[in-house]
């Protein structure tokens, strides 16, 4: 007795995975590889500002070094002129620091500290010490235009600033 075949039908594959929506686990990677990246970055930037800052307060303290050595008034005001000004172009964005002189500089530092030092007080010779003529009789506290800077440089924040 011949066999009959029987009624089979052909083999049926699944569907091919699709590329989208990715697994979880692929969304967990690209989430973390996103905060580390971030977390990498901001890092860097808050290593960098206070690398800066640790900088700009050892040449603060050469500068007063190089004052008790020397006795040179006008030296030391340019100096620290100089020195405010290249700080505050660092810590901030330099379109907003560079380009300020006299009583609007002043006002910039005076904001920055939260303080009126800078524009009432013993810091409003760092606007005009750069243009000071050689052997200008300078009439203030030395040791507190010092302080005055140090004190500036020292609460500028280690976080980057958008002003």
């Amino acid at each position: 007795m011949p066999v009959e075949p029987l009624p089979l039908r052909d083999i049926h594959l699944p569907e091919p995975v699709s590329w989208w929506p990715p697994a979880a686990g692929w969304w967990l990677l690209l989430i973390l590889s996103a905060v580390i990246i971030t977390s990498i970055v901001l890092f860097k930037q808050v290593r960098k500002r206070r690398l800066l800052k640790r900088t700009a307060l050892a040449e603060l303290d050469m500068i007063r070094q190089q004052y008790h050595e020397n006795h040179d008034r006008l030296e030391l005001v340019k100096a620290l002129s100089a020195l405010m000004r290249r700080a505050s172009i660092s810590f901030y964005q330099r379109e907003n620091s560079a380009s300020l002189t006299g009583a609007k500089w002043l006002q910039h530092l005076d904001n920055t500290a939260q303080r009126k030092d800078f524009e009432n007080g013993n810091g409003r010779i760092l606007a005009t010490a750069p243009y000071l003529p050689a052997n200008s009789p300078i009439d203030i506290d030395f040791n507190d235009l010092l302080t005055l800077c140090e004190d500036w440089l020292s609460i500028q924040p280690a976080k980057g600033v958008s002003q």
